[in-house]
């Protein structure tokens, strides 16, 4: 890395002033740099980072913890500054490096139409701005799309790198309550990926343990293999605390496998004193070079936007080597299986007018002949609705038949009420017609809410069939699926108003209680004899036998038999 760092010396473009800074990349570093980077941005610009992590540098830190000085550092242009949530957007900046000579260049784009070209870094702030509140609305409230911002400058790093708000902890006037989940939401979608560098900054002068930013970091990348700490402004911190600082850069207090850099940006008074970036850059060297404890972290190549700057391109270089392999792979299995969803898709209707007609035709032929086969029963089909309603049908017989039970048990019981509580003068044996015929009544009514549920059951049963074939014969086509599945809604509906209303009219019949004298008692003897006695079967030709109280259950249980069975 020593070798590479004597490749970079002040980089930085001043946005002021539009001056080029002394020292660039060497032409064969940037050979070497430019073709890793090229691939991912193209990549990114595709959408392939909707499907797959694509590697790249997620900056994150709590508000105010210098991260805007460092990207303007690295950048050479003045972007968003202000107290509270400035970052409201993602930003995606791209630094792109062009041989010398060439005119200063950006381009902003977001939302996947607006493009704007420009050649003036003054501008950028505005444009930024700008975006943020098409974006995000004016005021302080945040937005998760993405705004790239890609400046084109001799004396830029070639580097990308995305800039995520800062994470609040209190809502200002104007936030949502939750603005601070909605800040982690949107920070862990991005460096929760394992192709992600979490660049954290943390100023020197808190508690690093503290900081939310290293601690959500922490979380996703508990190894602390893919984060690296900058810690910023080191001119603020108390005497005495040097040395700390010291063991937190050389990785002794919270240990990170990309270690720490120290830097020292512009800050409020140097920007109200309109101190160039060009200036900025050579002060933090002079502070660092002199500083009697940072001095030989200069050295130790462990302090410096410029350090910075070579770090970062160096492990996002590294890390698209690692990721490309997976990619590679990741990208041929979607295509595999993208390949075979194709290939079992139908080639579609023709383009030729006439064979379109022919194919629609065929396609709708093809639905209705399932429809009929479905509906017709016959033994050769394998799919047959009969044989699909038939269970629905025997659960039906089935409730029918487990309430004669319960009739025979309620008529004896609404006797023996009678008896107790209406029995006038009247002898023994002579019925009374009235509360019978009630029971009867009382008994079919109960009747008739099972009746309409197992209508219910039988049109969503048939539905789902026809549903079934629907998508079968129409897979690629929803629109006809659509208008299938409408018209079969339609028509179930009003057959399923008309059998309602039968059997409402089947139900209003058998509330006259009715029946042909010679059936009845051909029923009434039937079941007679089942349990009767043989002197009791002496009776079976003297109906006037049967006309007695004790006789009650047995008379309105032959009847219910016989119309349960179709009998009238």
């Amino acid at each position: 890395m020593g070798s590479e760092q004597s490749s970079y010396e002040n980089f930085t473009y001043d946005g002021q002033n539009s001056k080029p800074m002394e020292g660039v990349f060497h032409s064969h570093l940037e050979e070497r740099v430019r073709p890793y980077i090229d691939l991912i941005d193209s990549l990114r610009l595709i959408g392939i980072d909707k499907d797959l992590a694509l590697p790249t540098i997620a900056v994150i830190g709590d508000q105010s913890s210098g991260k805007s000085s460092v990207l303007e550092a690295l950048s050479g242009v003045a972007l968003p500054r202000g107290s509270g949530i400035v970052t409201r957007c993602p930003l995606e900046l791209r630094l792109r490096k062009i041989k010398c000579g060439v005119q200063w260049q950006a381009v902003i784009s977001y939302k996947g139409q607006f493009t704007e070209k420009f050649n003036d870094p003054s501008l950028v702030e505005g444009y930024v701005k700008k975006a943020q509140n098409e974006l995000a609305g004016e005021g302080v409230g945040i937005c998760d799309e993405l705004i790239t911002l890609e400046i084109m400058a001799p004396d830029v790093c070639d580097l990308t790198l995305i800039d995520l708000p800062g994470i609040a902890r209190v809502p200002v006037k104007g936030q949502p309550e939750d603005i601070g989940q909605q800040i982690k939401n949107l920070i862990g979608k991005y460096i929760e990926k394992d192709q992600t560098i979490n660049l954290v900054v943390v100023p020197c002068n808190v508690d690093i343990a503290t900081t939310e930013a290293l601690k959500m970091a922490e979380e996703v990348d508990p190894e602390g293999k893919r984060t690296l700490a900058i810690l910023t402004k080191p001119d603020l911190i108390d005497k005495g605390t040097e040395k700390n600082i010291l063991d937190i850069v050389r990785n002794q207090v919270i240990p990170l496998s990309k270690g720490y850099i120290i830097v020292k940006c512009r800050g409020q008074k140097q920007i109200d004193d309109k101190i160039s970036l060009t200036e900025a850059t050579r002060v933090e060297r002079e502070f660092f070079r002199r500083h009697e404890y940072f001095s030989c972290l200069l050295y130790e190549e462990k302090a410096s936007i410029q350090c910075l700057a070579t770090k970062l391109t160096q492990d996002l270089v590294d890390q698209i080597k690692k990721s490309l392999p997976l990619i590679s792979e990741d990208i041929k299995k979607q295509l595999w299986s993208l390949r075979k969803e194709l290939s079992q898709c139908e080639s579609g209707p023709p383009l030729d007018p006439q064979k379109r007609k022919l194919f629609f035709i065929n396609t709708l032929t093809t639905f209705n002949d399932k429809i009929k086969c479905l509906a017709s029963g016959d033994m050769v089909n394998d799919d047959n609705l009969f044989v699909i309603l038939r269970s629905e049908f025997e659960k039906w017989k089935d409730h029918l038949d487990s309430t004669k039970g319960s009739l025979y048990k309620t008529i004896q019981e609404a006797v023996a009420e009678y008896d107790l509580k209406y029995r006038g003068r009247e002898l023994p044996g002579f019925c009374e017609y009235k509360m019978l015929e009630m029971e009867v009544q009382k008994f079919v009514i109960q009747l008739q809410g099972p009746a309409i549920d197992t209508l219910r059951v039988i049109r969503d049963t048939i539905q789902k069939q026809f549903s079934d074939v629907s998508k079968t014969c129409f897979p690629n086509y929803p629109y006809l699926q659509s208008v299938a599945m409408n018209k079969i809604d339609n028509i179930q509906s009003k057959q399923e108003a008309k059998v309602e209303e039968r059997i409402m009219e089947q139900f209003e019949m058998e509330q006259l209680v009715y029946t042909q004298d010679g059936i009845f008692f051909k029923t009434l003897i039937y079941l007679n004899d089942i349990h009767a006695t043989d002197g009791q079967k002496a009776l079976k030709d003297n109906f006037a036998g049967f006309d007695c109280r004790n006789k009650h259950p047995e008379m309105l249980q032959a009847y219910y038999e016989r119309n349960r069975l179709g009998g009238t």
